[in-house]
């Protein structure tokens, strides 16, 4: 949370302390005070360095109706009190007690207009020119205040950064949850989709190999007892060829392959994919190489390559 009112910067403090040291050789008065009000309170925070000067930094003070400063307040704006020695309302005044009976005061405000405190000059007499120096005294205020702006403004954009780095921090956190959780939904939907194939792939394969097994060899039969010429076995023949047609669609095109070869035609092929040559398999399986030659012949055949400029190995692959 924001707090409603920064600090003063010391390097401030410090410049207002030169400023209230100045004021004091200017209008030639021991006490020169920017006081800081947190009301009830109401304490001083920059003193003049005069040694007639009985204000420490720190001394505090409660706002009341026979409080200098509280006369400032009240009228929000200038207060002079040229002799209160003379004047009834002011006589019996806690500055008395130090024998402060001449004050010269205007407020000090934050840029919205909330008090933040007074800057004043004490003596202990009438002092004419401090009274001839007012108007001095008065931008010195708006010098104060001016610095209070500039340390609000400062302030107020730091907190807003802070704000924003936060809010923005807070995002990227949200966005790195959001991408983490994406990610592991996406690899549970390619799981579940890698699952849902696989299972499609083994159904299509049982149902590919119960029609051949369970259908196309009784058609085989009826087609071989049937005689030459007979009107229904051209529609058998044309049944048996779409089943055909089908189960290759929907089967797995290197199991299909696989099926029609021995297991030695096989073991070459698979040797083939992963890039094998002739004499590497000869080597491998401890055979001759016109023994793999007459193997490899076997599977092109097999596989309908013969006679075909078509390479083995990339026809494999294509259909793996």
């Amino acid at each position: 949370m924001i707090k409603d009112r920064p600090d003063i910067p010391a390097e401030t403090m410090a410049n207002w302390q030169r400023l209230v040291d100045l004021v004091s050789q200017l209008a030639d008065v021991p006490a020169t005070l920017i006081m800081k009000t947190e009301a009830p309170d109401h304490a001083v925070l920059i003193t003049s360095d005069h040694p007639e000067n009985p204000y420490p930094v720190g001394m505090n003070f409660r706002l009341n109706p026979k409080l200098y400063c509280q006369g400032v307040l009240e009228r929000d704006g200038e207060f002079v009190v040229e002799d209160a020695t003379c004047d009834p309302a002011w006589s019996d005044n806690e500055d008395m007690e130090h024998g402060m009976s001449f004050y010269i005061g205007f407020p000090l405000k934050w840029p919205d207009g909330s008090v933040f405190g007074t800057i004043c000059v004490l003596d202990r007499h009438r002092n004419r020119r401090a009274l001839l120096f007012r108007e001095g005294l008065a931008q010195f205020a708006r010098m104060v205040e001016s610095d209070l702006a500039l340390i609000q403004e400062v302030y107020l954009r730091r907190a807003l950064e802070e704000k924003l780095n936060e809010t923005l921090a807070q995002l990227e956190n949200r966005v790195e949850l959001r991408t983490r959780e994406l990610r592991e939904t996406n690899t549970a939907l390619r799981v579940l989709l890698t699952s849902l194939d696989d299972d499609r792939k083994e159904r299509d394969q049982d149902i590919v190999e119960r029609v051949r097994s369970m259908v196309l060899p009784y058609l085989d039969k009826l087609h071989s007892q049937m005689t030459e010429g007979d009107a229904s076995q051209v529609y058998l023949e044309l049944a048996l060829r779409n089943l055909q047609d089908i189960t290759t669609m929907i089967s797995d095109k290197l199991s299909d392959a696989f099926s029609v070869m021995t297991p030695t035609e096989i073991e070459i092929a698979q040797l083939v994919m992963s890039g094998k040559t002739t004499k590497d398999i000869a080597r491998a399986m401890s055979r001759e190489t016109s023994t793999i030659d007459f193997h490899r012949n076997n599977i092109r055949r097999k596989l309908g390559l013969e006679g075909r400029d078509q390479n083995l190995r990339s026809h494999l692959l294509s259909i793996s």
